[in-house]
């Protein structure tokens, strides 16, 4: 899967893209489904996050990134602060020998395909909890819900064991993958 995790980041990307673009002026204060978050505080979250791919997948550590990405990185244009961050992501992930890379997280060094897919869970969730507030199209690639059920099915004790991750939420039998990974990260679907 590594030669094709940035190609799976990059549709990542462009889910939440597509959602953040269907923002409309009224609708940044609106709540989503991360209760604590509004629209614009998990379009925040959303840059945040995607501002630190590029400069650890090039290798830089924690320390040397620093505070640049503190504070409110989506000033008077979030969707333009977005677009910034997704561009900078891709393209180094995109860049030769990028997946076969440590990234050194404060976890430990970690294989940047490994880092990369959590980054896809993160999206995928994420995309999905922008289109529910806003009231767009919920649904996600069904390769990348398979994705990010496999990163959340090993990580989700781990994440549930430092409050990262709320329970699972319940489902109806057969209920269908994406329904699975949304109710497996504690979102409630209904």
């Amino acid at each position: 899967m590594q030669s094709d995790i940035a190609e799976l980041h990059r549709r990542a990307c462009d889910q939440v893209t597509s959602r953040v673009e269907r923002i409309t002026h009224g609708q940044w204060d609106l709540p989503t489904p991360c209760t604590e978050w509004n629209v614009r505080d998990l379009v925040r979250h959303l840059v945040s996050g995607t501002s630190w791919v590029g400069p650890l997948v090039e290798g830089q550590t924690i320390a040397e990134v620093g505070d640049r990405f503190d504070g409110d990185l989506l000033g008077d244009d979030p969707s333009g602060a977005w677009r910034r961050a997704v561009g900078a992501a891709v393209d180094a992930c995109a860049a030769d020998g990028a997946m076969q890379r440590l990234v050194h997280l404060s976890a430990g060094d970690t294989p940047a395909a490994d880092y990369v897919a959590e980054r896809i869970l993160d999206l995928v969730m994420h995309a999905w909890d922008v289109a529910r507030a806003v009231g767009a199209d919920e649904r996600l690639d069904p390769e990348l819900v398979d994705v990010a059920r496999k990163v959340l099915a090993e990580k989700a004790d781990l994440w549930r064991r430092h409050g990262a991750l709320g329970p699972a939420a319940e489902t109806a039998p057969g209920a269908d993958p994406q329904t699975l990974l949304l109710a497996e990260s504690g979102r409630k679907v209904v």
